[in-house]
């Protein structure tokens, strides 16, 4: 808003500089100069002042969108981990029929839950290992 006030005030002064008026007096373009040379500068000024401005937007949507990025890594990393470990329990968690002789033979081991959980916690520490080491989490 200033700038739109200050860029015709610029042309006014200047024009007053260049032509002869008879409202402006001999002694006086000195001192239209002088306001003209500081409304460049104000000119100036505001120019910089928007440069940093965009600037420091620029750096401030960066650092939001490095933010995201930290906080998609590690959803994306949750969800890796998960994946498989839904894959095994949705295969365990279906309805077998044990007359079957396709049925699973785990089903009817004595320790068939234990191992799966332990399948499930090894598959997950090993993921978070590899992930670890990849330097991704």
């Amino acid at each position: 808003m200033l700038r739109r006030m200050l860029w015709p005030q610029r042309e006014v002064i200047n024009q007053l500089l260049r032509d002869n008026h008879t409202l402006v007096r001999e002694d006086m373009p000195i001192y239209l100069r002088a306001c003209y040379d500081h409304t460049i500068q104000v000119l100036d000024l505001l120019e910089t002042y928007r440069d940093m401005s965009g600037s420091i937007l620029d750096i401030y949507l960066s650092s939001i969108s490095n933010r995201m990025n930290d906080i998609m890594r590690v959803l994306t990393i949750i969800a890796t981990i998960f994946i498989p470990l839904s894959f095994i329990v949705g295969v365990y968690g279906m309805n077998f029929d044990r007359s079957s002789r396709w049925n699973m033979p785990e089903l009817s081991w004595h320790y068939g839950y234990p191992l799966v959980w332990i399948v499930i916690i090894v598959i997950a520490v090993l993921m978070l290992v590899f992930f670890r080491r990849r330097g991704w989490f």
